[in-house]
């Protein structure tokens, strides 16, 4: 059975509909306080997937993710090199990709816990954004978006999700070594401009993974989609297939088939 951790601090408020897309993709799911791990009383070793869901882990004070950010770099550190080195997944959603970025485990060029070199910045519209939005999926090494075709349909919440990278050249480099996995799109699939791209992000980036493909940071929710209901159009357009919990089902699938 694929055991998969679902990291719980402060202000965090996703984590049980992940929990719940996890199961429904056949995962067993627990809820962890990072004190929990923090103390020993639970230990990465015990799990195939690490995910860091969406909210405003403490409150979002300093900026977004930073706290939880600096809990993982300083006290998670060793655990999650092992958890990373045993070729196990890493998922953070919304604010989870938000705390991957400032801790350095992405875009991870050169190694985990490197120097922070994108963010994910107040929206364009200086407000909380909250839609639907449609994706294009890149070419990728993606563990989680293998088999997933466009344009990707999820919902969206946050008032700080515009990518941006510390340079040019850290920019060209995501390109260059496929590293971009989710861009936002009009609906015919074209390059997005607000309000289909819902916060401004350079490039209409969405979501980027590390070297591997095994962590991945996307700012939509795909637990948010794991049901047909869920889609605000589900009745009239006669849906049999919610396109969120394919995130979790290809996580599911490669840790049975590797781990």
């Amino acid at each position: 059975m694929t055991r998969a951790c679902i990291l719980f601090a402060a202000g965090t408020n996703c984590d049980q509909e992940t929990a719940y897309a996890l199961e429904l993709a056949g995962a067993q799911a627990e809820v962890v306080h990072i004190n929990s791990l923090k103390k020993g009383e639970r230990t990465l070793r015990d799990y195939q997937v690490l995910v860091i869901p969406g909210g405003f882990s403490y409150g979002d004070y300093i900026s977004s993710g930073r706290v939880l950010a600096n809990e993982i770099r300083h006290n998670l550190r060793d655990a999650v090199l092992e958890f990373h080195a045993a070729g196990k997944l890493v998922l953070g959603i919304c604010n989870g990709f938000q705390v991957l970025v400032k801790c350095g485990l992405l875009p991870a060029f050169d190694g985990l816990f490197e120097s922070q070199q994108v963010t994910l910045d107040t929206n364009d519209s200086g407000r909380y954004e909250d839609r639907w939005v449609y994706m294009a999926v890149e070419e990728s090494p993606c563990v989680f978006t293998r088999g997933i075709e466009s344009p990707f349909y999820l919902p969206v919440a946050h008032a700080e999700g515009k990518f941006l990278a510390d340079s040019a050249g850290t920019l060209a480099r995501l390109g260059r070594e496929r590293q971009i996995v989710l861009r936002y799109t009009t609906a015919s699939g074209e390059p997005a401009e607000y309000p289909d791209n819902p916060n401004g992000s350079e490039q209409g980036i969405a979501g980027i993974c590390d070297p591997t493909g095994r962590i991945f940071g996307l700012m939509p929710h795909p637990e948010r989609f794991v049901r047909r209901e869920h889609h605000p159009r589900w009745h009239r357009e006669r849906l049999t297939e919610p396109q969120g919990i394919a995130i979790f089902e290809n996580a599911v699938r490669y840790a049975r088939e590797n781990l």
